[in-house]
């Protein structure tokens, strides 16, 4: 049986750091600083886009000179081990001082070989496969010229018409920092000069994912503790883990733009967290500020960043426009400027450029690394693992050799596998759409029906009739690939188009229906977890998703997924997540007014957060624990016995929850605590414990100290938030 046991300590996950990073500054860069012209060091806070792609509104041109002239000193969108050797060679032979440049890009799940979208990825709640596909993707990028990828992405998100929801791990700090760490080891390894790792980059500090509005890019305002106990615990794990860059948000957090608050990136992140490496700005994040009206000019908004913290300026050009003027009249003093260029050019040590430029700028090891055998099993592995089981009323697994009916225009679609921020993934690098695997494995008629958006219902007829001639259909349903990521918010949260008026006329023939679901965000599911008779949550599910897909389909392999993000009713129960606090006027009462209710709906989410279902089934004994109470300097254990009640193996996530019932400020009704990863056979029991002591209980308390108080409490553990048992305990200082 294979177990994973993750509990909670000291506020945050208590994980070792594997990366190790400059302890002081490297001599090599203190002898540089001291030959450094005033411009020299501007050029290394400037990182500029090449003309591989573009990220942003705009790409500049001219690049070539400004590295030569030492004004650039780090690209990003700049990939493949040839070209970014072409740049590396004017780097190091054709400037001054011949210092490596860095080179950074997009590699949030996957670089060539893509895994599932992140908000699928955590839904494994499995640490070690999520390191595995960071490490894939690391060997992939770093082989291919790349030394730097901007993630783990750790914003919490509540909100699920935010489109970068799909980037991150959902909605809870716990869950959300064992993802944070384990990002950040797979792509850094055990030394990150090492030529087959990346630099992480922890983004978007902080707190990006709270906009009013579920509108990307949007004001952000929370109380400092709801900030500190929800917000940031992500952030802190992958700086214990040893992630040397941060990305500033783009968003103001209590009237302060990101980019240029001293709170967030001096007195938190450096000061309190120890945080050694260099700070990045989002793309054009520092001009932003005249927008915000935090800054006069760009100039201004430059001296401002500088002096809250900010080290490298993405895209902007303000620190390349302006920085020396602001340096030589000292608005900027120029030890400022120094400890940004130490910190940058400290980690380009770190990672080894420093020693070997070209280290990473192998055609050789780029043709060999590169959508292997292994890293596409990976992939597969992963995306089965990440999908998640909402419903099943005795549909799945389907009958192979039945005939079968595919219908959407999703489920011919390889491009919509691959999701929002696919790295350098191509579509001709995916072997089968969830329509050609289906068909690998029993014969199968297609009708497209619908496309995603639109109301063009021309095609009902034709999936009507392919329906009629099926004993089982697959409806592939869903939200085009493009309608998640970045700037792709959105303010109805059903399935668009006439998708689920087609699932309505197909779930009239009366026959066995599977609904497939392709989206990046939680949807409105009210109706169709009515409709179909099971549905599956496959995310975007990567390279390898149509076979993932096919191989739960079919029962080849048997669903584990668990739910990061509570699934909400309609869009009206947003915000809604499980460690909610309770009102004073709690529903208890079903035919009580005034009580914090719904008139139109229950409170309770369509599906909690941490639900997921399996082809086999699993029951919970009642929890003993060792004892009713400890002090400071003891602990209690919680044990359950889990039992696989069903017909085949599969694997189960136990949950530990806690609520502190009474606190100098409120609490909230449940908490994640801890989570263990369990693999039964069927009728095979197991004992599962959790250990829980005074950190376990810590919270920021009304002085805002962080520390548990004494107190009674309730211990939950479940196979999901909603479904647990129930225990009690006390705490005693």
């Amino acid at each position: 049986m294979k177990r994973f046991l993750y509990i909670f300590c000291a506020g945050v996950v208590a994980l070792c750091a594997c990366s190790r990073g400059p302890e002081g500054s490297d001599p090599r860069v203190e002898k540089l600083l001291r030959k450094m012209t005033l411009e020299e060091k501007v050029g290394q806070t400037v990182l500029f886009t090449s003309d591989w792609s573009v990220t942003g509104p705009s790409m500049r041109e001219g690049y070539i000179d400004d590295i030569r002239q030492g004004r650039c000193g780090n690209i990003f969108n700049a990939y493949t081990a040839e070209y970014t050797r072409k740049l590396q060679e004017i780097a190091v032979n054709e400037t001054r001082l011949g210092i490596p440049l860095l080179f950074g890009y997009d590699v949030i799940h996957g670089f060539r070989t893509i895994f599932p979208i992140n908000l699928g990825m955590a839904c494994t709640w499995d640490p070690e496969a999520l390191e595995r596909s960071a490490q894939v993707a690391a060997h992939e990028a770093a082989a291919a010229g790349l030394h730097w990828t901007y993630s783990p992405m750790c914003d919490i998100c509540v909100e699920p018409r935010w489109g970068r929801v799909s980037e991150g791990a959902g909605e809870d700090p716990f869950l959300g920092s064992v993802v944070a760490a384990a990002l950040t080891r797979g792509y850094q390894g055990e030394d990150l000069a090492d030529e087959r790792t990346l630099l992480a980059c922890i983004k978007h500090y902080a707190a990006y994912g709270a906009p009013q509005a579920g509108r990307d890019y949007n004001t952000v305002d929370m109380s400092e503790r709801w900030l500190r106990e929800f917000y940031l615990p992500p952030y802190k794990a992958a700086v214990d883990a040893g992630a040397l860059s941060v990305m500033a948000s783009f968003n103001e957090l209590d009237g302060v733009p990101a980019t240029a608050n001293k709170h967030l990136m001096q007195e938190i992140l450096r000061d309190e967290w120890g945080f050694k490496g260099f700070v990045v700005t989002d793309y054009t994040g520092i001009n932003e500020m005249v927008c915000h009206g935090f800054a006069a000019d760009e100039k201004d908004a430059g001296r401002l960043a500088m002096n809250a913290g900010i080290d490298m300026d993405m895209q902007s050009a303000s620190f390349f426009n302006y920085m020396v003027d602001l340096v030589r009249s000292g608005a900027v003093k120029e030890s400022t400027l120094d400890e940004a260029v130490r910190r940058v050019l400290n980690v380009k040590a770190a990672l080894g450029l420093f020693d070997d430029p070209f280290k990473y700028c192998s055609p050789e090891r780029e043709a060999a690394e590169t959508l292997t055998e292994a890293n596409k099993q990976e992939a597969r592995l992963t995306a089965a693992r990440s999908c998640v089981l909402l419903k099943n009323e005795g549909v799945l697994p389907l009958r192979k050799g039945a005939r079968t009916a595919v219908i959407g225009a999703l489920a011919d679609s390889k491009d919509d596998l691959l999701g929002s921020w696919r790295g350098a993934g191509e579509v001709q690098s995916v072997p089968a759409s969830i329509l050609e695997a289906i068909r690998e494995v029993t014969p199968a008629v297609y009708a497209e029906g619908c496309k995603e958006m639109g109301d063009d219902r021309s095609g009902f007829g034709s999936a009507l009739a392919a329906a009629r001639g099926a004993e089982q259909i697959v409806m592939v349903l869903g939200e085009d690939c493009q309608w998640t990521g970045e700037a792709a918010c959105r303010s109805d949260i059903h399935i668009p188009g006439v998708q689920s008026e087609l699932l309505e006329k197909i779930a009239a023939l009366g026959k066995p229906l599977v609904v497939v679901l392709l989206n990046g965000r939680p949807l409105d599911l009210s109706a169709e977890s009515v409709t179909a008779g099971a549905l599956l949550e496959a995310w975007y599910p990567g390279t390898m998703g149509g076979y993932a897909v096919a191989d739960l389909l079919f029962g080849d392999v048997n669903p584990s997924g668990k739910l990061c993000i509570t699934f909400p009713r309609n869009l009206g129960q947003v915000p809604i997540y499980h460690y909610a606090k309770n009102t004073g006027r709690p529903y208890v009462h079903p035919e009580a007014k005034y009580e914090s209710r719904y008139l139109d709906v229950p409170n309770e989410p369509l599906y909690a957060f941490g639900h997921g279902l399996s082809y086999t089934t699993f029951s919970y004994s009642d929890i003993t624990l060792s004892a009713d109470s400890f002090s400071a300097d003891g602990s209690i254990e919680a044990t359950v016995t889990l039992t696989n009640t069903g017909q085949r193996e599969g694997e189960e996530t136990v949950q530990l929850y806690i609520r502190d019932l009474v606190g100098s400020v409120t609490r909230p009704v449940k908490q994640l605590k801890g989570f263990r990863k369990v693999n039964l056979g069927p009728g095979e029991s197991t004992e599962v414990s959790f250990s829980i002591d005074k950190e376990t209980l810590s919270f920021y308390r009304a002085d805002m100290s962080f520390g548990p108080e004494s107190g009674d409490f309730k211990l939950f553990i479940g196979g999901s938030s909603d479904k647990v048992k129930e225990a009690s305990f006390s705490y005693e200082e």
